[in-house]
């Protein structure tokens, strides 16, 4: 039976002070409202091991934004699968919208990144989605299916249920422009038929796919009510307190 998950990602904000302040508030908020959905909390490097000590004995769960696609070795300014591991982290985000386009990365070197990470003990967020002018063609879906055929598909079905998959409709984030819960829910059930002919049935029913699209308290319950939306991936909103624990709730 598949997981309920909302994972809030913190990209580059808060300074260590701030980003730990706000971990005890949230770990207060949950231990004292329990939720049916996993939270997770996807801070920035610095913030990680602190973050770990935080929520320990709580219900929170952590994960970083990124890793390395290098186990160790001469990478300056790296942080590899394993080191994020021995922070207490259980999640990595592996193909954010923001790291496919500003860092350029591909495919290829996401599904590296993936097998590492998983190797490592971690499990994977995986991204994928396409940007305005391929929705505007119609290329949406061969888009989003080359993806994760190329980053994800090569694993094995027992690695393969390591992994949750995030999908960011690129054009509706922070552009203005909104996903409809319909458009949510069509492109999350053509990403479980892709795993169902891949991995089977049983293997796609159970897969978590969440929405990555400008999720915030007044749509939430709309788009999580969708039956193939099994949760959200929280950029902006996981930054206020008040927003994200009504995100969660929402679930």
């Amino acid at each position: 039976m598949r997981r309920k998950i909302v994972a809030g990602n913190w990209k580059m904000n808060m300074d260590l002070s701030e980003g730990l302040k706000f971990a005890e508030s949230l770990n207060a908020y949950f231990k004292s409202k329990p939720v049916k959905a996993g939270v997770i909390l996807c801070t920035p490097f610095i913030h990680l091991a602190a973050v770990s000590e935080i929520i320990k004995n709580g219900t929170l769960l952590l994960g970083a934004q990124n890793c390395s696609s290098e186990p160790s070795g001469a990478f300056t300014g790296e942080i590899s699968a394993q080191m994020i591991k021995s922070t207490g982290a259980g999640y990595v985000i592996i193909g954010h919208s923001e790291r496919r386009t500003y860092y350029h990365e591909d495919d290829a070197l996401l599904n590296k990144k993936t097998q590492l990470a998983i190797s490592s003990g971690l499990n994977v967020i995986f991204c994928c989605g396409e940007v305005l002018n391929e929705r505007e063609s119609g290329k949406h879906r061969e888009v989003v299916k080359k993806q994760l055929e190329d980053g994800l598909f090569t694993l094995s079905a027992e690695n393969f249920r390591k992994v949750v998959i995030a999908y960011e409709p690129v054009w509706a984030i922070g552009t203005g422009l909104t996903a409809t819960p319909e458009q949510a829910q069509e492109m999350h059930k053509y990403i479980r038929d892709l795993v169902k002919v891949k991995f089977g049935t049983v293997v796609a029913e159970d897969l978590t796919i969440l929405y990555g699209g400008s999720c915030k308290p007044s749509n939430a319950a709309e788009i999580f009510s969708k039956q193939d939306v099994d949760g959200g991936l929280i950029g902006g909103a996981s930054l206020k307190r008040e927003d994200f624990c009504a995100i969660v709730e929402a679930i």
